[in-house]
């Protein structure tokens, strides 16, 4: 019975851990299909966050958010956050923004999973119906 009980809690806590947002993704493009960043989600004092830790393209890497306003203004891409204050609602994280590095623009978003591996990543103005969304790969 113990073992039952043991082999039974592993396998909840392997299950609860695969689908979990928090982690590296590799961020897609979804004008060109192509490969940019590896981006970290994490928690920080109940809120979901995401910094870029990698760029994929080495000529961009030393590269500065000069569209960026307020705090963020002229900051390395490399290790800025883009994802700020999601909070879970149900199986999506909600109610916090997403900052553009390229155009600097700020807008509100939130994250899905799809399955265990990809993650639905959207931004939008006003209405999460007016938008755009790119679907990020998880990184083993």
């Amino acid at each position: 019975m113990k073992k039952l009980i043991y082999i039974s809690f592993i396998f909840i806590c392997f299950h609860s851990n695969a689908q979990s947002v928090f982690g590296k993704w590799k961020t897609i493009d979804d004008k060109t299909g192509e490969a940019k960043s590896i981006v970290e989600i994490f928690e920080n004092s109940g809120k979901v966050y995401g910094k870029v830790v990698e760029i994929m393209d080495a000529s961009k890497s030393s590269r500065k958010c000069d569209k960026c306003t307020g705090t963020d203004k002229d900051k390395p891409v490399l290790g800025l956050v883009i994802i700020k204050g999601l909070s879970k609602d149900g199986d999506e994280y909600n109610g916090g923004k997403i900052v553009d590095p390229e155009s600097g623009k700020i807008y509100k978003s939130f994250i899905k999973l799809q399955g265990k591996d990809k993650l639905e990543v959207r931004g939008y103005i006003g209405f999460a119906i007016i938008g755009r969304s790119q679907t990020w790969i998880r990184v083993k």
